[in-house]
């Protein structure tokens, strides 16, 4: 299987292969030279790259080799692709956050459908403290084929899709909230403990999983 020996990384190139998406980068830990160096390999090989918990200093120093890179500050995700790489979006997937505060976690899991050849819908503060917010846009929800929703306090925002679509959810905790909270514990408990059928849950703070994940979906009933 093709993976290529960096030194301090070992790439692999045959992600693509068995996945469908190229290697992802975890930025966090790694040093700015590392992740441009990782970056140049995977575009030169897979035409696309998608770096999370990336800096601004990683964003420059990858700009270096990869000049048509871009970066999300609030999302902190790098992205580059080769040009000819646009192929026609699949639509359905949709990303739901329960306050403005989740956003860096929702725009990761936006971020990571549309590189991963999805057409996501946006939709954002609209948790249950403002109910009547969600059900006016009813509408798009019930349109949806599958549904990330984010949220931190206590987690609810999932469940009460859940109660309204038949669509699949994934259900994204996120460390957003006061001192009971724990840092996200809390919304990640009630998720796992949702009434409403048809839901998975991810990490805390995990929007990439919960957009890789949704991708995945997706093409695999594009048919």
């Amino acid at each position: 299987m093709p993976f290529e020996d960096l030194g301090f990384a070992q790439v692999d190139h045959h992600r693509s292969i068995r996945r469908g998406f190229p290697e992802v980068v975890f930025g966090q830990g790694k040093t700015p030279e590392q992740i441009a160096s990782i970056c140049e390999r995977i575009v030169s090989q897979s035409g696309k790259v998608i770096v999370t918990r990336a800096s601004s200093e990683a964003y420059e120093s990858v700009l270096e080799k990869t000049p048509n890179a871009h970066y999300d500050e609030l999302a902190r995700v790098i992205t580059a692709e080769q040009e000819g790489q646009n192929e026609e979006k699949l639509p359905g997937m949709l990303v739901a956050c329960a306050g403005t505060s989740d956003l860096p976690v929702a725009l990761e899991a936006c971020i990571t459908g549309e590189m991963m050849g999805c057409e996501v819908t946006r939709m954002f503060d609209v948790g249950v403290a403002g109910i009547h917010r969600l059900f006016d846009k009813l509408d798009v929800l019930t349109g949806a084929k599958v549904i990330v929703a984010v949220a931190g306090m206590e987690g609810a925002l999932p469940s009460v899709i859940g109660g309204l679509v038949d669509a699949p959810i994934i259900a994204v905790p996120t460390s957003i909230g006061y001192g009971t909270s724990f840092n996200g514990l809390t919304a990640l408990l009630a998720m796992l403990n949702s009434c409403s059928p048809g839901i998975g849950v991810v990490n805390i703070d995990n929007g990439f999983g919960a957009g890789y994940l949704a991708a995945n979906i997706l093409s695999s009933n594009k048919s």
